[in-house]
């Protein structure tokens, strides 16, 4: 190898060992920076604290996301629809005015009941059926089924 030869591989690694030394001052700024007041062991703590966090965060928004999904289902049951239809019993004899009534209680799945109020001067009967999927197993009235079919639509 000549001199020359050897000067320009002197000068390659001396450039080389340059850019390294910028490179470690530039990294050591860095970590100095990402580190100021506070030790690595402090730091290695703060993070840990932070997975706990994060962990919890999780665990919380899985018990949030089972309640939610439990409210819904008791929303789907709960009364949505309400409609009353008021009627006048005995149209032919002109008795009882229109204080008879039909009032439906359904849930959004149409499940519920139907209230019905027969009203005359010397008696009031009350009646009570059951209501699944916007129907009875009882039969219903004209004003008990309009009462149903308005519920359904609210």
């Amino acid at each position: 190898m000549t001199f020359l030869n050897s000067l320009v591989v002197i000068g390659i690694f001396t450039l080389f060992i340059i850019v390294l030394g910028v490179r470690l001052y530039i990294l050591e700024k860095r970590i100095k920076k990402l580190l100021a007041g506070k030790t690595a062991e402090s730091l290695e703590n703060v993070i840990g604290t932070l997975g706990k966090d994060v962990r919890a965060l999780e665990t919380f928004r899985d018990s949030i996301n089972t309640e939610i999904a439990s409210i819904e289902k008791r929303l789907h049951r709960s009364i949505q629809g309400v409609e009353t239809i008021r009627f006048n019993a005995f149209k032919g004899n002109g008795e009882g005015g229109n204080q008879s009534f039909a009032v439906a209680l359904l849930s959004e799945n149409g499940d519920g009941t139907v209230l019905s109020s027969i009203y005359a001067r010397d008696r009031i009967s009350v009646f009570a059926k059951p209501v699944k999927n916007f129907s009875s197993e009882f039969e219903m009235t004209e004003e008990e089924k309009e009462a149903v079919t308005r519920a359904s639509k609210k």
